[in-house]
């Protein structure tokens, strides 16, 4: 089971970390690329406006294929399978590297585009597939744990892209377009383990009917002796199913069975990536400079935000079938909003007094343990408990689609709201982020250690009232 997480997850959520990471590095060398390009072209100097267009297209087109992932990414889970999905998925990432990697040496920076927007194809769909599988191959006990691999091999694309973009690595003006092109190397190792491992149990029995085949991945992932006690709880599912075919997104919205489990899912994917950690980030850079930190060593603190994530996700993992899911994420919640608290005031009066930026410093990287240890990693986990097998994928698509959408707007939206408030813009994540706490200890049931039949029970009084 271990290592089955491990080899979804190298060439799944470990590539949106990673290629979300990576652009930050090569972003002076991308723009005299562009400069030099232009003006062999044109015989022309580019002008500014224009770079700085080019250079957001590059940036964004990213968000915008990881929305084609995942509107697609449920689709090809329901018919080439989970396995099957995640193989295909890399031959798009390497079709991606390729592009990418020849842009510099043919002088077509529309090729780095076009290379961009795959590889943000490969991220929606890593996003969308690869939770479920491990949702799905899990044993109640572990699930939530296993789950977490999601969020762990997220972060530590993150932490990898940094350090592998640092510029006596690969960030250097001669390596970028090898940088941009090394996520040829998750792809081609999940092409070489992920094989190994059997396709999904539940998939094989409740999608495709194939008691044979689930028996005997059951037995590879949970021994010849414990298996039966899965097998149960699956045939269980596929009794309530009843030979449903898996939904399409839209049936989810006329689905009066499942609407609370869909608000549920809006409100929490809505409100990680609208709860403020864009924020941290954009401000992490001054903050730093404040403290007195000089320009060059920035790039190696920055580093240390991202073991940050890195080790709240795995402490997550530890914690989230003992602790349970609902005090993890309310908990994250309620202290990314404490941290907004101590932020606004250390933003406030950053320069009244020497230590105020090392609070402001301190904050940031609480601030990125709350969310790691919260909302970063349950919100992904609960997706797939909240739904029983023929509306997982779907409800997949739709958390995948309000994730990309919001953080294509944030990213397009943010220059402007920090602009405007300034320092007070944490005022409103400390709002979102109460409102969702809020939400969540009112709504969301406890999932630890339940079957998907079970918590779907629990919602049942919910959707059709007191009475039902």
């Amino acid at each position: 089971l271990f290592l089955a997480v491990c080899a979804v997850g190298i060439g799944g959520t470990f590539q949106y970390g990673y290629n979300v990471s990576i652009i930050n590095a090569p972003t002076q060398h991308i723009h005299r690329f562009l400069n030099e390009t232009w003006t062999t072209r044109y015989h022309k100097e580019l002008n500014p406006d224009l770079l700085t267009f080019l250079w957001s297209v590059i940036a964004s087109v990213f968000s915008l294929g990881g929305l084609c992932g995942a509107l697609i990414g449920g689709s090809m889970a329901i018919r080439l399978g989970r396995k099957g999905a995640l193989l295909m998925n890399n031959v798009i990432a390497i079709l991606a590297s390729i592009l990418m990697g020849i842009s510099f040496p043919t002088g077509l920076f529309e090729l780095l585009i076009v290379g961009r927007f795959l590889i943000g194809i490969n991220s929606g769909v890593g996003l969308c597939v690869q939770p479920l599988y491990i949702g799905e191959v899990a044993p109640k006990h572990l699930r939530g744990g296993m789950a977490m691999g999601s969020s762990i091999f997220l972060t530590g694309g993150i932490l990898t892209g940094q350090i592998i973009g640092l510029r006596e690595l690969l960030g250097g003006e001669t390596y970028w377009p090898l940088l941009l092109s090394s996520s040829c190397f998750p792809a081609f190792a999940q092409l070489l383990f992920l094989p190994w491992f059997p396709e999904s149990p539940r998939y094989l029995l409740i999608d495709r009917g194939d008691e044979l085949s689930c028996a005997k991945a059951l037995k590879r992932f949970h021994g010849s002796s414990d298996y039966r006690r899965e097998m149960e709880d699956i045939q269980r599912e596929c009794f309530a199913v009843d030979g449903e075919k898996p939904k399409k997104p839209w049936q989810l919205f006329t689905d009066r069975g499942v609407r609370w489990q869909l608000i549920t899912v809006i409100v929490m994917t809505t409100g990680q990536q609208l709860s403020g950690i864009n924020a941290i980030y954009f401000y992490a850079t001054y903050i730093f400079k404040q403290a007195g930190i000089s320009a060059e060593k920035i790039p190696y603190v920055t580093l240390g935000t991202g073991a940050c994530e890195c080790l709240t996700a795995l402490t997550c993992g530890l914690l989230i079938d003992y602790v349970g899911r609902r005090y993890l994420i309310i908990g994250g919640y309620l202290l990314m909003s404490l941290w907004s608290t101590v932020l606004t005031f250390s933003l406030t009066y950053q320069d009244l007094y020497w230590w105020v930026p090392y609070i402001s410093m301190a904050s940031i990287f609480a601030f990125i343990l709350s969310f790691g240890l919260g909302p970063g990693g349950i919100t992904n986990t609960l997706t797939a408990e909240l739904f029983i097998q023929s509306s997982r994928p779907a409800a997949y698509m739709i958390a995948g689609t309000i994730s990309w959408i919001s953080f294509f707007t944030i990213g397009m939206l943010f220059p402007f709201i920090v602009n405007g408030l300034k320092q007070y813009c944490f005022l409103v994540f400390l709002l979102e982020c109460s409102l969702v706490a809020a939400f969540i200890f009112l709504v969301i049931p406890e999932t630890k250690n339940k079957s998907f039949l079970e918590i779907k029970k629990e919602f049942h009084k919910l959707n059709f009232g007191r009475n039902a």
